[in-house]
Parts: structure tokens; C-alpha cells; sequence
């Protein structure tokens, strides 16, 4: 599950700016009913795929039960829930992009579109729910709506998207020490130890100031992060072991806002705007420290 957080918010922000590139994916000023079918029947068959692939390849290698919940929200910090926000945020922000394309209504835009991380994702929680092993997780499912909530709330308010969720990844000592769960290599790593891993509120100071002096590509974040988990839940054992919290306050870019002519450079800039750029930081912890980073990541 860590691994398919990222991949969704990867492949689904690929997928959409393509458009900026290929005309085909140039928007339709009104409603294409072929581009709109296209694109319902297209998400069908890649969710139904994609559940259907997991319940083979994944949970039918486990004990199955009837549907139950398990409380799992003490795990890992919190780290894991917020990837289920960051994702539901994403791949509800493609949906409603292409939708877009297909010239729906916003208001369709944000009941069909916007919802299709939180639609999905719980999809994939009710599969838990029939695992012996995991089971379905409430917490789980509020992150899911919580992603959606931040893409549906800021259309509803100010038609675009100011805040942004982002995500930063440097190695740590603690992978080594479980390679199994906490991964073997780089790749690996980003994907699975959240000892490594940031998530971030990014605010574009400029969207809030409209005619400012602010230049239109500076955003203050805001980040979480945590360390010293070898395990979801400290095991009784395991005395030295003393997670803790991470809160940052930090500069980033938003990447889309850079004025450039060039497509390519619009295309890689859009596609990997997800991530923070690493700048100067401010870090408190849950031990009562602070500290400064000169250039954190």
C-alpha cells in the first residue's frame, strides 16, 4: 500500500500533463459527450483492473475473513495516513482535470471527478476489510476524505488550487536495520520508510495577495514528518527504540507558476511540481528542540 500511493500520484499527474504537450488533450470548450464517455469508461476499467489485480496478486496471498475494521491509527505517526491523503488528493485532482479536458461542468467536474481518489481508495479499504491479516481502517478512510475535502473546499472557495500537498524524501539509517519493510535501496526506500519521508501543506503566497510584490512562484510550507520507527508500534522490547514528530516551516516553488516558452519545460515543471524543492528550514520535534537546516529535503 505505501508503494501505491506514490505510484497513483505519479502516474495520475503524468497522465494529466500530457495535455500540456500533445493537442489532442487540449480542452473542449463545451461538452464532448465521446471525450466524457471516453473518459468514464477509461477510469472504470483502470479502477476495476487495478482491484482486481490487487485481490490476485496481493490479498489472496493472505488468510481471508468476514468484513471487519481494526484500529490502526496509532501506527507509524500518523506518516501513513496522510500518504492516503496526499493520494486521494491527486488522483481526485486528475479526475477532475480530465473531465475538464472533456469539457464537463465544474460543478460535474467536482462530483465526478474530484471524488475519484476518495471513491477508489475506499474501494481498496473495504478489500482490507475482508483480509484477515489488515482489515478496514476508519482512520484510513477519514484521510482518504480528507485529501478530497482540501481539492473540493478550495474550488468551492477560490476556483483554484493555492494549497498544495507535497512530498520530500532523504535516506535514513533506519532501512537498514529492517530492509525487509523499510526497503532495500533508494527506490525502495522512498516508497517505504517514513523516517525519510516529509508531507507538506504548500501555500502560494501570491494566490493570497493577487497584485502584490510577492513573486508568483514563492509558496511558504508547511511540513510533518517523523523518525526512530523501526515498527508501526514500538514493541515492548524494544526500549531504545523513541519515535518522535517532526514540524517544519520552509520556502518552496510552485513549479507551474515559473514563466517559461518552452513545452518541454512546462510539462517537466507541471509533472514534478508534487515535490518540495529543498530550502531553508525550521524544524521543532516532539522532543522540544529546535533546530535549522540549511537546506532541508
Amino acid at each position: 500500500m505505501k508503494k501505491l500511493h506514490l505510484f497513483f500520484i505519479i502516474f495520475f499527474v503524468g497522465f494529466t500533463i500530457q495535455g500540456q504537450t500533445s493537442p489532442f488533450f487540449k480542452k473542449s470548450d463545451t461538452l464532448d459527450i465521446k471525450r466524457r464517455n471516453a473518459v468514464i469508461i477509461t477510469e472504470t476499467a483502470l479502477s476495476v483492473g487495478t482491484l482486481i489485480a490487487l485481490d490476485q496478486l496481493w490479498f489472496s496471498d493472505h488468510p481471508r475473513s468476514g468484513f471487519h475494521f481494526k484500529d490502526d491509527n496509532n501506527q507509524w505517526k500518523q506518516m501513513d495516513k496522510i500518504g492516503h491523503m496526499m493520494t486521494s488528493y491527486y488522483v481526485g485532482r486528475t479526475g477532475m482535470n480530465v473531465l475538464n479536458w472533456a469539457g464537463v461542468s465544474k460543478k460535474n467536474q467536482l462530483i465526478y471527478g474530484a471524488t475519484f481518489g476518495f471513491t477508489f481508495l475506499t474501494a481498496v479499504e473495504v478489500l482490507d476489510g475482508f483480509s484477515k491479516k489488515w482489515g478496514a481502517s476508519w482512520g484510513d478512510i477519514l484521510a482518504n476524505a480528507s485529501g478530497t475535502g482540501l481539492l473540493i473546499g478550495q474550488e468551492i472557495l477560490w476556483e483554484e488550487q493555492r494549497i498544495t500537498l507535497k512530498y520530500s524524501f532523504s535516506q535514513t539509517n533506519y532501512a537498514k536495520q529492517r530492509p525487509s519493510v523499510l526497503g532495500e535501496n533508494y527506490i525502495q526506500q522512498a516508497l517505504k520508510d517514513y523516517n525519510g519521508q516529509t508531507y507538506w501543506l504548500s501555500a502560494n503566497i501570491w494566490s493570497f495577495n493577487k497584485g502584490g510584490n510577492f513573486p508568483k512562484w514563492l509558496n511558504v510550507a508547511f511540513g510533518y514528518g517523523a523518525e526512530g520507527m523501526l515498527y508501526g508500534t514500538t514493541p515492548n522490547n524494544l526500549v531504545s527504540q523513541n519515535p518522535y514528530r517532526q514540524f517544519y516551516l520552509s520556502l518552496d516553488v510552485d513549479l507551474t507558476k515559473i514563466k517559461t516558452k518552452s513545452k518541454f519545460l512546462k510539462t517537466l515543471f507541471s509533472t514534478i511540481n508534487f515535490i518540495k524543492i529543498p530550502a531553508p528550514t525550521l524544524e521543532y520535534n516532539s522532543k522540544g528542540k529546535f533546530d535549522f537546516h540549511f537546506l532541508h529535503f
